[in-house]
């Protein structure tokens, strides 16, 4: 992606990202229009468009959902023009964009609310994949949770209003990132400890902790991330192109963390400072397109990257009839980590870096 000139420094984005929605004039009508009104009832749009999909079924989450104001989170996000990317803001003086920036941000849709040099490197992420890992999750009043990658710290502001702020940990490795979510988590009325540093390190200061979220795509599992979890804890995180739940349990070795892949594919930013995802496509190495078209194809072929020739991984799909994601899964024990399809001590096993 090349840089857009209408795509602003990053110093001209943060001076600018003011949290306020104005109020317009509808240039249909002429009539001045109380664009508060609107974002309110666009919110709880989007609230009943999540629960239509069947996501939500959690009260406490449902609730977080509503008293939550996306806005606040994402005062301006960037949309592909017709010459590259634009910016989307709320406090455009053009009622027309104003509205263009609304209905975005309370569409169930991912929002690029971060460039540098024409790269997409943060981003708010779909409503209801979110509704969906925070249900995925399972949390418990009481529980404590670290959250990796904050981005604008909409998914923080979530987590602070069901478990309560001193219970959440954000991690991002980008200052910028980090102060900006810090002052939107503040004008929505949450504190959650927002630290600057490695994700991938986790964040020891604050551990041990009962749940692990990753909104960003890994390559493997951090070692860390077990480590810093107490007995009994989850781990959901991106990988490849799917979301792994992963069980903590203590063993004489120290922490074992095992599970599958949920049934959805979800696509995030990579985990910066991580190792480079593999492009499936690009190393098909003259596999048929009708199997590169299928995604559950292309994401075994990204779990499986290094360690199989994708004519294996395609004599293996078809073998075991097109598996779905629920029957792979990952585990990190004893200073290694590796993929697997139905058994984790079975005969389709992968390494994955750790």
């Amino acid at each position: 992606m090349g840089a857009h000139p209408e795509v602003p420094s990053e110093a001209e984005t943060d001076a600018e990202a003011g949290t306020d929605v104005d109020t317009g004039t509808d240039v249909d009508t002429g009539t001045d229009v109380d664009t508060g009104a609107e974002a309110d009832a666009a919110h709880q749009a989007l609230v009943r468009d999540i629960v239509a999909q069947g996501g939500l079924t959690d009260p406490a989450w449902r609730a977080a959902f509503e008293q939550v104001p996306r806005h606040l989170f994402v005062p301006y996000y960037y949309v592909h023009g017709s010459r590259g990317y634009e910016r989307l803001w709320g406090e455009d003086p053009d009622p027309v964009r104003r509205r263009r920036w609304l209905r975005g941000v309370y569409g169930d849709e991912p929002l690029a609310t971060r460039m540098r040099d024409g790269e997409l490197i943060s981003s708010s992420s779909q409503p209801s994949l979110m509704a969906l890992m925070l249900d995925a999750l399972d949390v418990r009043d009481g529980h404590t949770v670290l959250e990796i990658g904050t981005g604008p710290g909409y998914n923080a502001a979530l987590l602070s209003h069901r478990l309560g702020a001193p219970a959440v940990t954000s991690v991002d490795l980008d200052p910028e990132i980090t102060d900006a979510a810090r002052s939107h988590l503040a004008a929505a009325g949450y504190r959650p400890t927002v630290v600057t540093g490695d994700g991938a390190r986790g964040s020891p200061q604050q551990a041990p902790y009962d749940r692990i979220i990753a909104t960003c795509t890994l390559p493997s599992v951090p070692p860390a991330w077990p480590e810093q979890c107490s007995p009994g804890a989850r781990i959901l995180a991106p990988v490849a192109t799917g979301l792994v739940s992963l069980e903590v349990r203590a063993t004489a070795h120290g922490p074992r963390a095992e599970g599958h892949f949920l049934h959805t594919p979800a696509y995030f930013v990579p985990l910066r400072g991580a190792s480079p995802l593999p492009g499936p496509v690009a190393r098909s190495g003259g596999v048929p397109r009708r199997a590169i078209g299928n995604e559950l194809f292309r994401f075994l072929l990204t779990l499986t990257a290094g360690s199989l020739d994708p004519h294996e991984a395609l004599s293996l799909w078809e073998r075991e009839e097109r598996p779905q994601r629920e029957r792979y899964g990952i585990t990190v024990a004893d200073g290694r980590q590796w993929a697997w399809l139905d058994d984790p001590e079975g005969p389709y096993t992968w390494p994955l870096a750790g």
